[in-house]
């Protein structure tokens, strides 16, 4: 019984400090944009994410599945 909850404990854990340090870079990366002076604008139910830059501009949203997708527009003056 020891020999089946120790790779279960240690999988376990693993896998949370994984997902933990996964998340605070998120949170690291849209406090630097701000930083940077970034408009951020989220939507009421927080389905939807629009931040804008001096030179690209991104649109986070999550469906109902949990599904996220991300759109990232580059603004080129080479035109």
């Amino acid at each position: 019984m020891k020999s089946f909850l120790k790779p279960f404990f240690y999988t376990s854990v693993l896998s949370l400090a994984l997902v933990s340090c996964r998340e605070a870079n998120e949170a690291d990366d849209l406090d630097q944009l701000r930083a940077e002076g970034a408009d951020v604008k989220v939507s009421d139910d927080g389905q939807k994410v629009k931040i804008k830059t001096d030179d690209k501009k991104i649109k986070i949203k999550t469906d109902d599945d949990g599904e996220v997708k991300k759109k990232v527009k580059i603004d080129n003056d080479d035109n």
